[in-house]
């Protein structure tokens, strides 16, 4: 089994759900906790995992290749890092916990509903363990279609306008890097006369600096709409507040962290000359995106729609460490997509829970929860300060390195450092935004005056909701006051990425060589 680890851990959703599709119709509780088992099952296995990492090792581990389709250079190749550890992890947990909290939120089609989470987890997991473009793109491509029937099917009342939006755009990213990746297979086999999709050796490949910034755009782009980065992400609202609650949980934490790891897997390594160049422009629009989710978030009326904004914000933060290329900046970006899975998936689940009882969303029908349900208005005041970067809890970790990262960054350029720390002062301005916008809407739910007699009677947290919001409260207190056992885990791999981005960047500065 260990030999196969991550095909058990990848696969294991998928053979469910086969299972649990041959199920009678009508034994839907039979199918909540076969789903659930699962992909508890699955977490439980993807443990080994970080059990036996070892995080001095900048290389690839658990390391399965089969020969595929040989003659066209495909393999069936997995392997992860210190990148995709976590991100594992963070998708076999998250699935759990979305399922658990569908118990009340999915009464129809239930055993279709599980059938698609699980293949949505088999799909994310593939994403994240793949070390053939073509398998990647395979599995990147095959998750869409689960979580468009979970939007579609499942979904509010404007699920299908929802749908066919989160479709359009994700495919249009889709096609445009397939073609890159094409492009990519073609360039590298005409000058070494080896056509594969391999990764790992397509990284060891420099490609000439003006093909570079061809294929750099069409990756980015993929990877920019699934960020979503701004201007490219209105489709994430209508997403987030038309998909019922398991969705959103897996949406925001989960989905749009492949973009964000696109960005460190492939536009970095494969494209370190073009990624240098354009990263006053990835800069510019993650700024953009940290200050305008903020600011829209202030205004929102709906709750899920706040958070879906306050997504925007957060994301921007991440790919402005991504991509500063300093230790911190990238650990930090690595570790802080992990704790927006954390936090967002937790403020996800906390409006899931009032929507179940209240079946509104809108802020101004609630007010005074704290006198009727103070166990779900402390756990909701832990999550939105972790959301917000409270020192002691998970957010404040990925945004410090983040910040030191940018600085450092910015250290570097004495040329121009004034105009430099800019960035930075404007990243720091958006936690100040986040802060208002967070504890704004905080205020207005759970203080002040009962301002409806529908409030008076609303039940407190059930055993299932402890039992879904204490683990997630376990690891936000867990990294924020000891992040060791996690951003340990990236150390290594994130300096052996900023070693190769400099090295393949000065080997295509010194002239093209082809290798």
């Amino acid at each position: 089994m260990m030999q196969h680890l991550l095909s058990v851990v990848t696969f294991l959703p998928a053979l469910a759900a086969v299972v649990i599709a041959l199920l009678p119709q009508g034994r839907a509780a039979l199918v909540r906790w076969s789903a659930f088992l699962v992909a508890a099952a699955t977490f439980g296995v993807s443990l080994l995992l970080y059990v036996r990492f070892d995080a001095r090792r900048a290389d690839y581990q658990f390391v399965e290749q089969v020969r595929w389709m040989p003659s066209y250079g495909i393999s069936y190749h997995l392997g992860i890092d210190g990148i995709s550890l976590l991100l594992v992890l963070l998708t076999t947990f998250l699935t759990a916990l979305a399922l658990l909290s569908s118990w009340r939120a999915v009464e129809v089609r239930v055993k279709e509903f599980a059938v698609s989470m699980l293949f949505l987890e088999t799909g994310m997991l593939g994403v994240f363990v793949s070390l053939d473009l073509f398998l990647f793109y395979i599995f990147w491509e095959a998750m869409l279609i689960p979580m468009y029937l979970i939007i579609g099917v499942w979904g509010g009342p404007d699920r299908i306008y929802a749908a066919v939006k989160f479709i359009l755009y994700t495919l249009t990213g889709s096609v445009l890097m397939l073609v890159a990746i094409l492009a990519l297979y073609f360039q590298h086999g005409g000058v070494t006369g080896t056509y594969t999709f391999d990764l790992p050796i397509l990284a060891r490949y420099v490609v000439p600096a003006g093909i570079q910034v061809w294929l750099f755009l069409a990756f980015a782009l993929a990877f920019a709409i699934k960020v979503p980065m701004f201007p490219f992400h209105t489709w994430l609202p209508d997403a987030h507040v038309e998909a019922p609650t398991a969705g959103s949980v897996l949406l925001a934490g989960v989905l749009l962290k492949m973009g964000t790891y696109g960005f460190l897997r492939f536009c970095l390594p494969l494209f370190p000359t073009a990624s240098l160049t354009f990263v006053p422009w990835i800069f510019l629009l993650a700024l953009v995106g940290i200050l305008y989710g903020a600011w829209v978030s202030m205004v929102q009326p709906d709750l899920k729609k706040l958070v879906a904004y306050s997504s925007v914000s957060h994301l921007g933060f991440v790919v402005l460490g991504l991509f500063t290329l300093t230790p911190q900046g990238i650990v930090g970006g690595i570790i802080q997509m992990v704790n927006h899975g954390l936090s967002t998936g937790a403020l996800f689940l906390l409006v899931g829970i009032l929507y179940e009882r209240r079946h509104t969303r809108l802020i101004a029908e609630f007010g005074g929860l704290w006198q009727v349900i103070p166990a779900f208005s402390a756990l909701f005041l832990i999550v939105s300060l972790s959301s917000l970067g409270l020192p002691g809890l998970n957010g404040f970790v990925g945004e410090f390195l983040i910040l030191v990262g940018t600085f450092a960054w910015a250290s570097r350029l004495p040329a121009a450092a004034p105009l430099a720390y800019v960035v930075p002062g404007l990243a720091t301005l958006g936690m100040i935004f986040s802060a208002v916008y967070l504890l704004w809407m905080y205020q207005r739910v759970c203080f002040g005056e009962i301002t409806t007699n529908a409030n008076r009677g609303l039940a407190d947290l059930t055993r299932r909701e402890w039992a879904m919001l204490l683990p997630v409260l376990l690891f936000i207190v867990w990294i924020g006051v000891y992040p060791r056992p996690f951003t340990g885990m990236t150390e290594a791999t994130a300096e052996a990425l900023i070693a190769q981005v400099q090295s393949k960047v000065a080997v295509a500065a010194a002239g093209p060589t082809g290798r």
